[in-house]
């Protein structure tokens, strides 16, 4: 690994002070060729970095040249003004005020941490400095903190190397070399493989996308491509620039830490299944029936409900039964059948009370959905999953009881009608260029997307049943395509 640190002026940080290659940020930004070859690792320490300027080109230029850098524009760009990193003030000021909580004598009134590497000289603020660097990848921050009771972030900003005093600048050599010790080191094996790919599970999980074994098949699939293939856990984010791709087997969230991962992993350059943008699509069933119907894919005849008095008229333009879902349910959860008024009326209101707004859609029955699998645009698999006893959707969730599945049915590509094969396909295309799995109904009015899944359920017996090594080669080799690219 060539580490690269850029400065303003020499003095910033002298070469005689750490082991890495210093340079100022005029010389890198005039010497595009002088790595040739060699993909240094920099960590630009200029003094601003402000729009336009010159540490903000050094960020820019070390992409447009293949160098992983930190900070990142995006990254930028986001600390520049309060609303762009607002979505992460919750997150952060919960774990500020679990440390603070937990203190025998915490800060009192107004005050301010500077943070090198996510570390904190106040020990006691660790954990809040590793999830603030996990969502802010920079060399040096500093946080001011108000409030009394509970406290809140007033704001973050990026301090200047050269106002540190000679304490802090102690402190940030200490962090600068833990931090190149651990951050982006190759996995013990990649003398034996081209490369590392992390997936992210949870082995607790009782409906995962890929269960345990799944992912040990796949491991072994990988391996024969010179992937090597680790599993992580939501507690390894700040292990995840050891590797260079992210699968993710988790269900996704935008408000958890699988979000988290993918928007880290994006930042750093990696290829990873599912993307940040791919997850906020995908994860709100509102957004996917209005991108669907905008691009002349049939859906069931649905309806956006903002106001508990659209009961009324529902069921003229939709008829009975009724299904209601929320925007961002997963494994068939939140979707609800409803056969008379006043039980529409009632979970409406409750649904309302947790959505601004709730899906409603007509009652489309069939006896299975197909569900197709769309990698890189194109189909990677076809299965029909068959609706679970006596009910109507392919998994039966009861309270108190182990949700019970239908059973499934897996086709090669070529056998899958080809009308549900293109719909499927022009479907996930709509959304990126990942992983998807497509569900649909083939009735006598055509074919009817249901939703798109930003990570489907991909077990090894069940949907590469048919196809078999072949949809994991292909998974593999859209990273491996992917990081070939980037080399």
């Amino acid at each position: 690994m060539t580490w690269l640190v850029l400065v303003d002026k020499p003095a910033d940080l002298p070469n005689a002070e750490t082991p890495h290659k210093v340079m100022t940020v005029h010389d890198y930004l005039l010497r595009p060729k002088l790595f040739g070859e060699t993909k240094p690792t920099i960590i630009n320490l200029a003094r601003s970095y402000a729009y336009q300027g010159g540490g903000y080109y050094c960020s820019l230029l070390a992409e447009a040249r293949g160098h992983r850098v930190i900070p990142s524009v995006e990254t930028m760009i986001e600390l520049s003004r309060k609303p762009l990193y607002a979505i992460s003030l919750p997150d952060l000021e919960d774990s500020l005020n679990k440390a603070i909580r937990a203190m025998k004598a915490p800060p009192q009134g107004e005050f301010r941490l500077t943070f090198f590497f996510g570390r904190c000289p106040d020990e006691r603020f660790e954990a809040f400095g590793r999830l603030l660097f996990d969502w802010y990848r920079t060399p040096l921050l500093k946080v001011k903190i108000t409030g009394d009771g509970w406290r809140s972030i007033a704001r973050i900003r990026t301090p200047s190397v050269a106002d540190l005093s000679d304490e802090e600048r102690g402190f940030l050599f200490h962090a600068l070399d833990l931090y190149t010790r651990r951050a982006w080191r190759a996995p013990r094996s990649r003398t034996t493989f081209r490369y590392s790919m992390a997936v992210l599970y949870d082995p607790n999980a009782v409906l995962p996308p890929s269960a345990p074994p799944t992912l040990k098949h796949m491991a072994k699939v990988a391996a024969r491509l010179g992937v090597a293939v680790e599993p992580i856990e939501k507690s390894d984010l700040d292990r995840l620039t050891e590797f260079d791709a992210l699968f993710i087997r988790e269900t996704t969230a935008i408000d958890n830490h699988t979000y988290r991962f993918a928007r880290r992993a994006t930042q750093e350059g990696m290829p990873v299944i599912d993307d940040p943008v791919s997850m906020i699509r995908c994860t709100n069933k509102v957004y996917l029936a209005e991108l669907l119907a905008a691009n002349d894919i049939a859906i069931p005849k649905t309806v956006i409900i903002d106001s508990l008095k659209q009961c009324e008229t529902l069921p003229d333009e939709l008829g009975w039964p009724i299904v209601l879902k929320i925007p961002d349910g997963s494994f068939s959860r939140g979707v609800f059948k409803l056969d008379e008024p006043a039980a529409l009326s009632a979970k409406l209101s409750e649904l309302l009370d947790e959505s601004d707004l709730v899906l409603a859609q007509e009652f489309v029955p069939t006896s299975f959905d197909w569900r197709i699998g769309v990698l890189g645009g194109e189909p990677l698999f076809a299965c029909q999953y068959m609706m679970a006893k006596k009910h109507w959707q392919i998994i039966h969730h009861q309270p108190g009881k182990p949700a019970e599945e239908g059973r499934f049915r897996a086709f090669t590509i070529a056998e899958a009608p080809p009308a549900v094969i293109e719909t499927a396909v022009k479907a996930a295309r709509l959304i990126g260029d990942g992983l998807y799995g497509v569900d649909l109904k083939e009735t006598e009015n055509g074919v009817l997307v249901i939703e798109i899944n930003d990570n489907p359920n991909l077990e090894h017996g069940i949907e590469d049943s048919v196809e078999k090594d072949a949809v994991w080669e292909k998974l593999v080799g859209w990273f491996v395509d992917r990081l070939d690219r980037r080399r």
